[in-house]
């Protein structure tokens, strides 16, 4: 019988080079990239219903008649609740600085007042 001798193939190491390794990690960033691209993206879709942010059947829009402030309004239009609450809650739904409004300006007043105006 003849014997037969088996050598080893001579093992290598991988190396990878400084671009093997830029190249890897574009590699594996690139999903999470891609993910929060399309998240940004589609999460601006869910600000776009109305200018001031809120719901558009959340209020109505009255005209400032001459002569009326967002006290007299918050009277006229809720005339059970609390006129500062209802001042606060139209100054912030308008962004209204100085909470002062003038004759022929457009407000929103929320919806929840709006019927008895």
């Amino acid at each position: 019988m003849s014997s037969i001798t088996v050598t080893a193939a001579p093992t290598t190491r991988l190396r990878l080079t400084a671009r093997g390794r830029r190249v890897f990690a574009f590699l594996a960033a690139l999903p999470v990239v891609v993910a929060l691209a399309l998240a940004v993206v589609g999460g601006g879709a869910a600000l776009a219903s109305s200018e001031t942010g809120a719901p558009a059947d959340a209020f109505t829009e009255i005209t400032v008649m001459s002569g009326e402030t967002l006290w007299s309004i918050a009277e006229d239009v809720a005339p059970g609740s609390d006129p500062r609450d209802v001042v606060a809650e139209i100054t912030r739904l308008n962004a209204l600085e100085g909470g002062s409004v003038a004759a022929g300006q457009r407000i929103a007043i929320p919806a929840a007042y709006a019927s008895a105006r």
